[in-house]
């Protein structure tokens, strides 16, 4: 039994997210079937992360174990190697043009796509211009912010730890402990972007957060009011959650790739 890592991409357009449910399209799903279709046996994926419906992702890894039918010595287990490529472009020959698979390979027995990362970007995009080209992948806002004040903000959020106030309710989760390592926004070509970097994310927590950012920057909100809602420890305190149209998920940083 050999596994391997995926590295691929997605539009999240079409999708239910990433995790397989019952009766809806999901990434998840889409590329098992793909891979039990072409590897001929049956085939289960583990993602790096769970994006929700509607979320994209320009950088994605899941592992999944394959079982060598030759006997598993070493000219077999070269043979697996060397038909990674073959096995890449059928894929993306048997995928939908919706998600893109860039390489596969080998990877020690007990590397895990989710719980080796240590680290993750995401970025969420607003424009306050109507983009023909961009549909489904900005969500418009009908203001200026100020992209100073946010930014001040996101500074602030850096300081914090503990960010329950931006998660979703009622999950499973053991802790909302998080460590920011980037948080700032920039100008792009129509718009603005908001890049969070973190070892770990809450559900639902970048999209409240850039809501809650956005309030800064149209004035609904001050520093002073940022504070107290991150120390309330209160999701219901937050600003809106954005629509998942903006959010890629733009890098998965594990330490050995």
């Amino acid at each position: 039994m050999g596994r391997f890592f995926i590295h691929l991409a997605y539009h999240g357009g079409s999708y239910c997210g990433w995790q397989t449910q019952p009766g809806l399209p999901t990434v998840q799903q889409t590329l098992e079937e793909a891979l039990s279709t072409l590897l001929r046996q049956p085939v289960a994926v583990v993602g790096c992360g769970r994006t929700d419906t509607g979320v994209h992702a320009s950088d994605f890894y899941a592992h999944f174990d394959f079982r060598e039918e030759a006997g598993g010595d070493g000219a077999a287990q070269r043979a697996v190697r060397m038909d990674t490529r073959q096995l890449v472009f059928k894929l993306n020959n048997f995928l939908p043009a919706d998600i893109a698979v860039f390489d596969i390979f080998p990877v020690a027995a007990n590397a895990h796509a989710r719980f080796d990362a240590v680290a993750r970007t995401y970025q969420y995009h607003v424009s306050d211009r109507r983009l023909p080209f961009r549909q489904g992948q900005y969500c418009r806002i009908y203001y200026r912010p100020d992209i100073g004040l946010m930014n001040e903000a996101a500074r602030v959020l850096m300081e914090y730890e503990d960010f329950t106030s931006f998660a979703k309710l009622h999950t499973q989760v053991k802790t909302n402990i998080c460590h920011l390592s980037q948080a700032e926004w920039a100008e792009e070509e129509g718009g603005w972007v908001f890049t969070i970097r973190s070892n770990r994310f809450l559900r639902n927590m970048v999209r409240s957060v850039t809501g809650t950012l956005l309030d800064v920057g149209r004035g609904k909100l001050g520093i002073d009011g940022l504070r107290r809602i991150v120390e309330k420890k209160d999701r219901c305190a937050a600003g809106v959650s954005m629509p998942a149209c903006g959010l890629f998920l733009t890098k998965v940083e594990y330490p050995d790739l």
